[in-house]
Formats: structure tokens, C-alpha cells, sequence
């Protein structure tokens, strides 16, 4: 039996579409519906990333493993803190020490020095010994994301944007790429805009075939009779009271069926929008996950990482249309995307070294920090004080509302630092393109960020005594 025309050869002598290479995809609302589990997963790691960057600043300054403050306070957006260097220190009292040395000059004020405590140091020990452990397995990593890549390179600063989920050591270029020269090489940018520049790509020396196998070819392998080009069904779980209507349902199940094309090889045949393309985007975002640590990133790293691995334009709705494969958390303002059989509820399922680490500096983050019963009773003295001073002295309203408007100030910028941000439900399917839907999460999740008895109810409420009285 002949192979089946291309589907330009079939349109233009009028047979029916390859169904493989037609677009189904029912016209129908796929909600987003939160899952609270994966939530957490996201938002325990708030703060993690800069107080990662600043231990490593402290650690490679000198031999005394210390820096002045002002020194740190210069690296603030390199090290992407979220507010003044002094502040964001003091909320880890178990991992940095804040010295005043001995002034030469009485005149002079003193300059506070800023050293790590000799538990961040053993943390930071135990880390490097976990990186020597897993290099070959690193650099192995890092070479099956340029496999993925049509070109076989990647700009280095998009490596470097991944650097933190692909678990590479932060001066990985010296340290790690010199040790494999056959895997790797950094050249000058191809592309016409970083040409002459000065813009560096990272690429690929040698591909391996035995590395070319997606996760899911391996899981398949493992239970036996798979072979290349046969249908593999992706692993589902939804958030607890999704529900999947009917037809959408019906598509899914004949979607499953389709064959599954590796990721690692070239897409750029398969017809636009159909659903066959559809399912080998699915099936490159799949791998991209699990080749990083967490097995999440941004959203925005995904984006950004689109054009280079050949994925199709509006491939960001592709995320929405599978909600039982990939999870959505609109978490510490901004949008993660986790892959859901990774996790069982807020916990991975693998585990890798570098993560059991983390872990364990979020524990010494959170060791030492003010409990929030303390916050929780200002609030409730400082509710008390108002009534009684409204109740007291009715002629100083515009100092009371001064007052409350201050005190909300101050409560939002508190909640910044020791609450979980919130984020409200959005339903994705219903903007017109990508770029309004990303506009309109992180629009309705600025919205919802009040903390509880925001600015507007508390005076509000203050209004309402005041006519009362």
C-alpha cells in the first residue's frame, strides 16, 4: 500500500484531509480550576531564588566570607531582591549575621558587615558536594535541551535564565562546559540581530542517540511492547471538582490515540494547528519539564524558550487546552507552569539531590522568622484603638483617616514579606489572544492581592462607626 499524499497533494486533487493532520479541537470552555497542593509547591519557595543569589555573593566575595552592606545593597537588582538589602537580610536571622567592626575613626558611622552563620555554611558545603555528584548527570541535562533545539544551540542568556531550574552552578560556564568539550562549545550568535555584537550561543558538539528517548519513551519502554511512532497516552490529573465537558471528553480520548512523535525530532512537517502537531507541542513542553529540576518554570522562560525549539506560533494556548497535563499557578505574582505527574500534592515524586537541598534552605529561611500571631495582635490592638479614639474625639477625623491610611500602607508592605500572595481564579479560555490572556491573570491577580482589611475596607468601616456614633 502507498504512504498517503502530503495534504497539499490532497487538497488540490479534492480527496478528504490526512485526520492526523486536521485540526478538531472542539470550540469549547476549558476552566481553570485552582489546585491548592500545587499551589503551595510554588509559593513555598518564595524568597528562594535572591536569598540562593545573595549566599552565593557573601561566599565568593573574599576568604573573610563577608561583605559590607552597601556593597550588597549595589547588587540589589543582580541579585533580584524585593525591597532595600537591610530589610530583605533581616528576615532570615538564621542564615545572615549583621556585624558593626570596630571603627577606625569616631567620626565615621559604622558600616554593618554582613557574614553567613555556620548553618548556611554547612548547607552551602553540602550543596557544592551535591553538584561534584552530579555533574555528568547535569551536563547530560543540558545537552538533551539543545538536542531539543532545531539549530542545536541556544543563546547563552536563555541558559542562563534556566540556570536555576536546570540545576547548573552559577559560574557553570567555567566550571562545568570546559570539562565536557564534546559536548559543548560557545560560539559567536548566528542570528542577524546578536551577530557582530558580542551575543554568545551556546552549542551542541556531539548528539547522542541513546540520550534522544523523551521520558515518556522510556516510561513506555520499561512496560514493554513499545515501538517508535506508537500511539503513548500522556498521564492525566485534574484539580479536585474539575470537570471536563462532554465533548471536550470525546476529543481528548481520540487525541490520546494519535501517534506520539519525539520530541527530539523536527516537528516543522507536521501541519500547522492540527492536532498531531498539537500533540508533539504537548509532547516537547512535556520533555522540558522534566529535564529541569523542580519540574516547573515561569511561564515567561517557556515563552522565551518557544521560537528556539521550533514550537508553533500560539503555542502558549496549547498549556491551556491540556489542564490535565500541565498546571497553571498564578502564585508570587506570576505564572508557573508545573507538570503534574511529577507532583502528588505539594510534594515531587523524584526527588533530585539539589531539590533536597532546597528544601532544606527554605527550613532555615523559615527557622527564627516572627510567627504572624505577633502581626495579627498589633492588628487587633491597633482595630481596638481606633474605636475607642472615634468613640473619644470626633473632631480629628482627617488625623484618624491619616492614621489608617499610613497603618494600611505599612500592613500591605508587611504582608509582602511573611504572607502567601493570593491570585484569583481565571478562566483562560475566554481572552481572544495570548497576550490578553497573560494581561488579564496578572491584572486579576494585582486585584485580588489585598491583603484582608485593605486599605479601602478599613476605611470604609472607619466611615460606617463614625455615622453610627
Amino acid at each position: 500500500m502507498p504512504p498517503p499524499l502530503p495534504s497539499p497533494f490532497r487538497r488540490r486533487i479534492g480527496w478528504p484531509p490526512d485526520p492526523q493532520q486536521s485540526r478538531t479541537f472542539v470550540d469549547a470552555r476549558v476552566k481553570w480550576v485552582r489546585d491548592r497542593g500545587l499551589d503551595h509547591a510554588v509559593e513555598k519557595e518564595k524568597h528562594l531564588q535572591p536569598f540562593h543569589a545573595l549566599k552565593d555573593l557573601l561566599l565568593s566575595s573574599s576568604s573573610s566570607r563577608s561583605l559590607p552592606l552597601d556593597i550588597i545593597a549595589a547588587h540589589r537588582d543582580d541579585l533580584r531582591l524585593p525591597f532595600r538589602a537591610i530589610r530583605f537580610i533581616r528576615l532570615f536571622p538564621s542564615a545572615f549575621l549583621e556585624e558593626f567592626p570596630q571603627q577606625s575613626s569616631a567620626a565615621a558611622p559604622p558600616r554593618p558587615v554582613i557574614r553567613p552563620t555556620p548553618e548556611l555554611l554547612r548547607l552551602h558545603d553540602d550543596e557544592q558536594r551535591a553538584l561534584a555528584a552530579c555533574r555528568a548527570e547535569t551536563a547530560d541535562r543540558l545537552l538533551r535541551l539543545l538536542m531539543l533545539a532545531p539549530a542545536r544551540r541556544l543563546p547563552l542568556r536563555v541558559v542562563d535564565r534556566l540556570r536555576w531550574d536546570l540545576g547548573l552552578p552559577r559560574d557553570y560556564p567555567r566550571t562545568l562546559l570546559p570539562d565536557y568539550p564534546d559536548y559543548f562549545q560557545i560560539v559567536p550568535s548566528s542570528t542577524a540581530a546578536g551577530g557582530g555584537s558580542g551575543v554568545l550561543d551556546l552549542e551542541l558538539v556531539c548528539y547522542r542517540k541513546d540520550l534522544a528517548v523523551s521520558a515518556m519513551e522510556q516510561y513506555a519502554m520499561r512496560i514493554g511492547g513499545y515501538k517508535k511512532g506508537m500511539p503513548l497516552a500522556f498521564p492525566l490529573e485534574f484539580s479536585r471538582g474539575f470537570e471536563l465537558e462532554k465533548k471536550v471528553r470525546k476529543w481528548l480520548d481520540e487525541w490520546q490515540k494519535l501517534p506520539y512523535i519525539s520530541p527530539y525530532e523536527d516537528g516543522a512537517h507536521l501541519a500547522p494547528k492540527s492536532d498531531l502537531a498539537e500533540k508533539w507541542t504537548v509532547g516537547v513542553l512535556h520533555e522540558l519539564l522534566h529535564l529541569l529540576v523542580p519540574k516547573k518554570t515561569e511561564k515567561d522562560n517557556l515563552i522565551l524558550l518557544g521560537e528556539h525549539l521550533g514550537l508553533p506560533l500560539g503555542f502558549r494556548k496549547v498549556i491551556t487546552h491540556h489542564p490535565g497535563i500541565f498546571y497553571v499557578s498564578n502564585k508570587l505574582r506570576t505564572q508557573t507552569v508545573v507538570l503534574r505527574e511529577a507532583y502528588r500534592r505539594d510534594l515531587l515524586v523524584e526527588k533530585h539531590p539539589l531539590m533536597g537541598l532546597r528544601f532544606q534552605y527554605i527550613h532555615l529561611m523559615h527557622k527564627g522568622k516572627e510567627t504572624g500571631s505577633k502581626h495579627k495582635d498589633r492588628k487587633r490592638k491597633r482595630n481596638a484603638s481606633w474605636i475607642i479614639d472615634d468613640c473619644k474625639i470626633k473632631d480629628e477625623e482627617e488625623e484618624g483617616e491619616e492614621e489608617d491610611e499610613e497603618y494600611d500602607d505599612d500592613e500591605e508592605e508587611e504582608d509582602d514579606e511573611d504572607e502567601l500572595s493570593a491570585a484569583s481564579d481565571v478562566d483562560t479560555e475566554e481572552e481572544e489572544s495570548d497576550d490578553q490572556d497573560e494581561h488579564s491573570i496578572r491584572s486579576a491577580g494585582r486585584e485580588n492581592n489585598f491583603p484582608r482589611g485593605g486599605a479601602s475596607r478599613t476605611v470604609r468601616s472607619r466611615k460606617t462607626m463614625r455615622s453610627s456614633v
